[in-house]
This record gives structure tokens, C-alpha cells and sequence, in this order.
């Protein structure tokens, strides 16, 4: 979503690198450049006036014009004026103290709250609660049914004593009317207290547009629960109206805080950047996605770090650690160290990275991944399919000992995985080739397992001062691959070289985050 914005803010930061110096008509000139990427990107008018004079105003001031490098302190200053506008810290959903915690979902009709309230069950579920979704949107047909399908697939329990209005007025066996949804909300929690739910998610309905009704009907269902959690669902695509919306919600019926969704769409974004500014309330989490994984916790410092092309190493660090075993990852750093890596260990890894999400995605977190867009669109993940299946039509032992695999075990793998022996071949070559790469690396960086630097041996005879072994060479270099031609992958050479050539503000990364392995 934020593409174009990325782009014009990364364009015109750009300029400004390789002046030792900036006089006021270079920063009047960035700002106007930024005003206008705002501007386009759909950011209200007063949010863009305040964000350009706090620019201004310290990009002319002491720690400017006294930094070693300025070019790179505006860049840091734009940094954290955007973080600032999107929050500052991270804000995390407040649990009551005694339980259940109730979370009640407003938004209008079609920002996606039923979905988020599958998303949001499934994530709590993650972290160790027992949630409860409440059907209280009795009046949009088919509400009720989609909650509990979303329910089912986020495996999850849905209180829903009335099916809503697919089948009709009238009370149902458990005597709530169809049209107090107030009352259902009530038994919800009742439910949830009696069986022992820690918390509640209350799914309301929404409307078409903002009406004196639908905030009636929000606020007595607030009054009735008291929510420790109102969220407003924002639909991230409806631009300048996502900040009168918003504030309509906030005086109506009351909010303390904010879930963007669709943040995967081709729209602007200026809502992102607007509503916090606007409403003074927090943006707790993002949908990035149809799919219930498709939802996280929103970080300010992250998000903008992506907006200026920075990365978001820490995400996807995250959610490596989430798909990682860490057991299995340290017997496979040792068996690369050592030179003992299989296709069998070969093809976990790329399960485990496959289940991180889109090969695309994943990339596109890493620092300059912008200046590399062609590439990342063409990272094919059927290529990556068509891996996974010449490795599994091989034998436990060929697996194991590629070596083993002649002529006319390449035929026999290549005709049950439907492809050509040349497949087969580039695969089994590939393979050796990074293994050979690998293992030289992990003896450089001292992993476990590594084999010992054969230059000991050799210093006796040799003379003093050696320059070490050469790094193993591959064939043709890594056309339309990583090292070690990974298929379907971008061409690493389109990184950027060099530290002046690096994304600007990364010489302020703290390294110690990463939960690199111990030497």
C-alpha cells in the first residue's frame, strides 16, 4: 500500500546524500518534495502542515547544521517525525484483572471487522488465551453464519444464540429477540465468565455510512458490557474519509484504538499516517491479508522504517522465530559447518521459510529491498514448488547421499516429479555448489560444527602469512538466483553496494536485538 509514498519519500531523501553541507533552500526544497508525496499519498491537510513544519523547524536548527553528516540527520529526523505520527510506541491490548477481558469491534459496514475478529482470536489463541467471539451483527444477512465459519477456521468457540436476520424475526429457544443486539452481548459475556473465557470479542454491526442508529446501537451495547477495548476497524482504502469517520466514532460512541485493515491494497495509505494524528488514539494491530495469519501487532518504528525503504529486519526475524524450531536449527548450522547438509534438511528449511509467508513478502522486509522491485516481482514460488517436488520424489537414501544419484535415478526422479533430467541435474549441481559455499562461510564466521581451517596444516610447508583457502566458485554465477541458485529467487547483485549506496538511518540499527548465535 505504501509503495508510492515509499518511493517519493526515498526519491527525494535521496537528493540530499553526498552534500556535505545543506543550506535552507536544499531542506525547503526536501520538504516541499515530502509535502507533496503526503499530499498524494491522501494524509489529511493538517497532519501534512504539522509533519512538514516539525521538519523544518529541526532540520534547520543545531543538530543539523553540527552533524558530521547532515544529509543523514534529516533523514533520521524525517524517521522519527514519521514514527511520531504513527504513535510512537508500540501499544499493546490491555488485558483486564480480572477475567474476561472484553473487546468490542466498531466500524462501518465492509471494513472487515467480522474477518479481524477471527484474525484477533487466532492471534490470542497464539499467545496463550482463550478467546470467545459474540455475534451481535444480527441485521446483515449471513453475519452471524460468516462469524462462525471464520470461528471454525480460527478454531475457536462462537456464541451466537440467534442466527440474525437470514432467518427471520421473532425469539429464538433461548429467548433473545433478533433485534437487541445489546442483549446478546450481554449473554455473551455471561457465557464467557460461566465457562471460563478469558476474553471476549464482541462483533457488531456496521453500516453503509454514519447514522444516529448505528451509534445508538453501538453505545448500548458498550454501556452493556463495558468493553476494557474499543476498537475501531478502519478500512485502510477509504482515504480522506477514514479521518471523518473516525472522529464521527469518537464522539458517537468512543474508541481506544484503532486496527487498519487491507493494509495489502493498491490504495494510498494516507489513512494510516492521518488517523492516529487525528483521533489521538493508538493503531494496535494491521491486516495485511485475507488469510487469518494475515495479522500482526502495528509497530510505529517498524512501519516507518518501511515507508523510507529501511526494511523490517526485526518482523522478520519475529516471524522466523515463530516457524523456526530452534533444536532443529542448530543440528542444521552444525551439519552446514561441517559439510554434512541434505536435501532432506535442505527441503525443511524451505518448508519452514515457505510457512513465514510470500517469498516476495519476506524479501521485501530487507533493508534497499525497494531499489530491487523488478526482481522481487518476478520471484517465481512455483519454481520453489517444482523443487519441493523433485526432492520428495527421492528415496530416503538418495536424500541423505546425493551423490548416489546417477543417471538413471535422475530419469526415474525426474519422470515421477513431472519435470525434465536437466531439472534434476541443475538441482543436484546447485545443491553441491552452496554446500560448498556454505560450509566456506560457516568456517570463516566460526560456526558450530565448522571444519577446521585447513591453512594450519599447510603454514608448516608453505610460507608464512598465506592468504587462506579460495572460496569455492560457482558455475555461471547465480542468474535469476540467490548463492547457491535458489530457483526462483531475485539476483542478490541488485542489492545495494557499498555503505554510501546502504538505505539512510541504518547506521543507527541496534545489532544486539538480533538473536544471533553465540560463537
Amino acid at each position: 500500500m505504501f509503495e508510492s509514498l515509499s518511493d517519493r519519500l526515498t526519491g527525494a531523501l535521496k537528493d540530499l546524500r553526498g552534500k556535505g553541507r545543506l543550506s535552507d533552500s536544499d531542506i525547503d526544497a526536501t520538504a516541499r518534495e515530502i509535502r507533496l508525496a503526503l499530499l498524494e499519498a491522501d494524509v489529511a491537510l493538517p497532519v501534512v502542515r504539522a509533519f512538514i513544519a516539525k521538519i523544518k523547524e529541526r532540520a534547520k536548527g543545531a543538530e543539523v547544521s553540527g552533524a558530521l553528516n547532515p544529509a543523514q540527520q534529516v533523514v533520521k529526523i524525517v524517521n522519527e517525525e514519521l514514527v511520531g505520527i504513527l504513535g510512537g510506541e508500540t501499544r499493546r491490548l490491555r488485558l483486564a484483572k480480572t477475567p474476561p477481558t472484553v473487546v468490542m469491534l466498531a466500524g462501518l459496514q465492509g471494513s472487515g471487522k467480522t474477518t479481524l475478529a477471527g484474525k484477533l482470536a487466532k492471534w490470542l489463541q497464539a499467545q496463550g488465551h482463550t478467546p470467545l467471539l459474540v455475534a451481535c451483527d444480527l441485521q446483515r444477512p449471513g453475519a452471524v453464519q460468516q462469524l462462525q465459519i471464520v470461528g471454525e477456521r480460527a478454531g475457536v468457540s462462537v456464541f451466537a444464540p440467534h442466527p440474525g436476520t437470514s432467518v427471520g424475526g421473532g425469539d429464538n429457544e433461548l429467548g433473545v429477540s433478533a433485534s437487541d443486539p445489546v442483549e446478546v452481548a450481554r449473554e455473551g459475556v455471561a457465557e464467557a465468565r460461566s465457562k471460563q473465557y478469558d476474553v471476549v470479542i464482541v462483533d457488531t454491526a456496521g453500516r453503509l455510512g454514519i447514522d444516529e442508529e448505528l451509534m445508538a446501537q453501538a453505545a448500548g451495547i458498550r454501556d452493556a458490557v463495558q468493553p476494557d477495548e474499543t476498537l475501531f476497524v478502519l478500512d485502510a482504502m477509504i482515504g480522506q474519509d477514514a479521518v471523518s469517520t473516525a472522529e464521527a466514532f469518537r464522539e458517537g460512541v468512543g474508541f481506544t484504538g484503532v486496527v487498519l485493515t487491507k493494509l495489502d491494497g493498491d490504495a494510498r495509505g494516507g489513512a494510516a499516517l492521518s488517523v492516529r494524528e487525528v483521533t489521538g488514539e493508538p493503531i494496535l494491530f494491521a491486516s495485511t491479508g485475507e488469510k487469518l495469519e494475515d495479522f500482526d501487532v502495528f509497530h510505529p518504528d517498524r512501519m516507518a522504517s518501511r515507508i523510507l525503504g529501511m526494511g523490517d529486519v526485526l518482523s522478520l526475524i519475529e516471524q522466523a522465530e515463530t516457524v523456526f524450531d530452534q533444536k532443529q536449527a542448530e543440528s542444521t548450522a552444525r551439519k552446514i559447518g561441517s559439510g554434512e547438509l541434505t536435501l532432506e534438511d535442505f527441503l525443511e528449511q524451505m518448508m519452514a521459510v515457505r510457512k513465514m509467508g510470500p517469498i516476495g513478502n519476506l524479501l521485501g522486509m530487507l533493508p534497499g529491498a525497494g531499489q530491487m522491485k523488478d526482481a522481487l516481482a518476478n520471484v517465481d514460488e512455483k519454481q520453489l514448488d517444482r523443487v519441493q517436488a523433485i526432492i520428495r520424489g527421492m528415496t530416503p537414501a538418495e536424500r541423505e547421499n546425493p551423490k548416489i544419484i546417477n543417471a538413471s535415478r535422475r530419469l526415474r526422479i525426474a519422470n515421477g516429479s513431472g519435470v525434465k533430467v536437466s531439472d534434476v541435474n541443475q538441482l543436484v549441481d546447485r545443491f553441491f555448489e552452496a554446500r560448498k559455499m556454505m560450509t566456506a562461510m560457516a568456517g570463516r564466521m566460526g560456526m558450530p560444527g565448522a571444519r577446521k581451517n585447513q591453512r594450519s596444516k599447510k603454514g608448516k610447508k608453505g610460507k608464512k602469512g598465506g592468504r587462506g583457502p579460495t572460496p569455492p566458485k560457482v558455475k555461471g554465477g547465480f542468474p535469476g538466483g540467490m548463492p547457491g541458485g535458489m530457483p526462483g529467487m531475485p539476483d542478490i547483485s541488485q542489492m545495494p553496494k557499498g555503505l554510501d549506496e546502504l538505505p539512510p538511518g541504518l547506521e543507527g540499527f541496534d545489532l544486539s536485538k538480533l538473536k544471533l548465535p553465540k560463537k
